[in-house]
């Protein structure tokens, strides 16, 4: 059902498709070529030309024309900045943005299981590989912090703020302010909201990820378990709020601080834990991009992309 017309989509249809069961998610879909991904984030730039990145090395590239068939680049960095070695060797879970006529990126260093972590900030005014400024670390964690500084989504209000989600696992999901002029966390502001968490059980929550809609805004992000092929248990969640720094509550009026979450993507069929989603909006609608394990390749992560209706008040994929 790509590049279908929202208005061509019969309500009934749409409505059919509100998760109640696995059965109700749709597949992804149709994309080939370089589809291989983690924790996609995607832009269209003016030319109609889409840019992806996501984990792994100096930030793998993937592009296309069309949005359905991707071909591979070279990663974002050239070379990988000095002071990632203080964390990793390698980077994960970029955000991508087109901001004041250049392009952005915030991303993650930092190794599985680990909360001593950094977000950097690297910029571009092409958005392509090898052309992306280092611009050094945004906000860290250590191991003695109470949260983890990964998986960064920038959100521009309105108003001209701009706010920067980031987190996993730990205590949830935090935001800080940002400085437009600097994409540094704004001085006059330090505060770290806590925007969801999960108090009891497991503390799966991570890869923030937040839009406004319709008066609200709405934080989607990833639950349970990445990374483990067909055994992966992720899945993506939303909730909605009036302010941007919460609360956010799904559509049960449930907290995300107190475990709250309105299913928008589980596994179903081959597409097995979905997750590390990013949103997009394109001329044929919002788009929900994200990577799955292929349960018909052996678990091997692969990009997904569908559509978002909105007109129940809540993302439904298409």
């Amino acid at each position: 059902m790509r590049r279908t017309s929202l208005l061509a989509v019969p309500v009934a249809f749409l409505l059919a498709l509100i998760p109640g069961t696995a059965s109700a998610y749709p597949n992804p879909g149709t994309v080939t070529g370089a589809t291989t991904i983690h924790d996609p984030t995607m832009i269209r730039t003016s030319a109609g030309r889409y840019l992806l990145y996501g984990t792994g090395g100096g930030l793998g590239y993937r592009t296309s024309t069309d949005r359905i068939a991707f071909t591979a680049g070279s990663d974002a960095f050239t070379t990988k900045p000095g002071w990632w070695s203080s964390y990793a060797t390698e980077a994960w879970a970029p955000d991508i943005s087109y901001q004041g006529g250049k392009y952005l990126m915030y991303y993650a260093v930092s190794t599985f299981g680990s909360n001593k972590s950094a977000i950097g900030l690297a910029t571009s005014s092409t958005g392509l590989p090898g052309s992306w400024t280092d611009q050094g670390t945004v906000y860290t964690s250590t191991t003695s912090s109470d949260y983890n500084a990964i998986d960064p989504n920038l959100f521009v209000d309105g108003d001209g703020k701009w706010w920067l989600s980031f987190g996993s696992w730990w205590t949830g999901l935090k935001m800080i302010q940002i400085n437009p002029s600097t994409g540094k966390q704004l001085s006059t502001n330090t505060t770290r909201y806590s925007t969801a968490s999960r108090p009891t059980g497991t503390k799966a929550v991570e890869a923030p990820y937040i839009v406004k809609r319709n008066g609200y805004y709405y934080l989607f992000a990833s639950y349970d378990t990445c990374c483990a092929g067909t055994g992966s248990t992720y899945k993506v969640k939303v909730g909605r709020a009036t302010s941007v720094t919460g609360p956010y509550v799904d559509k049960n009026g449930v907290s995300l601080m107190n475990n709250g979450g309105t299913p928008v993507l589980e596994s179903h069929g081959r597409y097995i834990g979905p997750g590390g989603q990013s949103i997009t909006s394109d001329s044929d609608g919002d788009l929900i991009v994200y990577h799955y394990y292929d349960g018909n390749d052996n678990g091997t992560p692969k990009l997904g992309i569908n559509l978002l209706n909105w007109s129940s008040g809540w993302p439904v994929a298409y």
